[in-house]
């Protein structure tokens, strides 16, 4: 499966990255939410450190000096997510995770959106850069560890 999804990626635009990468939070929300109602700390604090290390990769990946108000927002709503994220693991709230799913998506259906404009998505992207293999797949451990715990 990691094979095929690496493969799929490969000549993927920016915004077709940044939508996989949403994807992935996504999933690692619902696999959070699984370690909730197994009642399992550590599979839950496993897969909410994956989806928080894909929302810092997107953070860091924001182009401020170019993209403006976009940017700007993206940013905030990323430090929102965090934070959502963090409070729900926390709490190992079910209705909390959600929650941050659903806020997920909503903005990820907004970058399915632009995918589908073949002038935007040819294009570079004034907000962020994504280099093809910079990001991180979604089903493997990331290459730097946190010192923090969710």
């Amino acid at each position: 499966m990691a094979n095929y999804r690496e493969h799929a990626l490969e000549g993927a635009s920016a915004v077709d990255l940044v939508v996989a990468l949403y994807d992935g939070i996504i999933r690692f929300l619902y696999a959070a939410i699984a370690a909730v109602e197994r009642g399992d700390a550590g599979a839950r604090r496993v897969a909410v450190k994956r989806a928080l290390d894909i929302i810092i990769h997107l953070q860091a990946r924001l182009r401020m000096d170019v993209g403006g108000s976009p940017a700007r927002s993206l940013s905030e709503f990323y430090a929102s997510i965090f934070a959502q994220v963090l409070r729900a693991s926390q709490s190992a709230s079910k209705a909390q995770f959600e929650h941050a799913i659903d806020c997920v998506r909503s903005v990820r259906d907004a970058w399915r959106e632009v995918a589908r404009d073949p002038g935007v998505n040819a294009a570079p992207s004034p907000v962020l850069t994504m280099p093809a293999r910079s990001a991180p797949a979604a089903d493997r451990q990331p290459e730097v560890e946190s010192s923090w715990t969710a």
